[in-house]
C-alpha cells in the first residue's frame, strides 16, 4: 500500500498531529491567561475551537504513535473517511474562530486603541493566542489535505 507524506500512520502525520496538539494547547493557555476573554464571543469561540482541536488531535496522535510503534497499517477506507470528514469540520471551525478573533484583536489594538484605554485587558495574550491558533489551523489544513489525498488514492 502506498503511503503519502503527512497521511495518518506516517512519521510526518504523527508530527503534524503532535504539533497540532502543542499549538492548540498553547493557544488555549494564552487565552486563559488573558483577563476578560470570555466577555467577547469571538475569543470564547476561538478557545472552544482550540479545545476541540486539541481533543481531536490528541487521540489521533496516540493512534499514529501506536501504529508506527507496532508496524500496523490503519488505513481502512471507512476509518479514513471518518477521520477526513471530522478533520475538515474541525479545520473549518478553527479557521472561522481564528478569523473572527484576529478581526477583534486588530480592531482592539489598531483601530480603536481599546488596549491602551483598558490596560487590564490582555491584548498581547489575545494576539499570541490568535497566532498560535492560526499555526494550529495551518497544520490542521495540511493534515486534512493529506488525509483527503490518501482517501482519494483508495478509489
Amino acid at each position: 500500500m502506498k503511503r503519502i507524506v503527512g497521511s495518518p500512520g506516517t512519521w510526518s502525520g504523527m508530527a503534524l498531529r503532535v504539533s497540532q496538539c502543542v499549538f492548540a494547547a498553547g493557544s488555549v493557555f494564552a487565552m486563559f491567561s488573558a483577563y476578560g476573554f470570555s466577555n467577547y464571543s469571538a475569543y470564547f469561540y476561538l478557545n472552544f475551537a482550540s479545545v476541540l482541536q486539541f481533543l481531536w488531535s490528541l487521540p489521533l496522535a496516540c493512534l499514529d504513535i501506536f501504529s508506527l510503534r507496532n508496524q500496523k497499517d490503519l488505513h481502512a477506507p471507512a476509518r479514513l473517511l471518518l477521520i477526513v470528514i471530522v478533520d475538515w469540520a474541525v479545520a473549518v471551525l478553527m479557521f472561522s474562530g481564528v478569523c473572527a478573533a484576529a478581526f477583534l484583536t486588530i480592531f482592539f489594538m489598531k483601530d480603536v486603541n481599546f488596549c491602551e484605554g483598558f490596560s487590564w485587558l490582555g491584548c498581547n495574550q489575545f494576539a499570541l493566542s490568535v497566532t498560535l491558533a492560526f499555526i494550529t489551523w495551518s497544520l490542521q489544513a495540511a493534515s486534512s489535505f493529506s488525509g483527503f489525498w490518501l482517501l482519494v488514492s483508495f478509489f
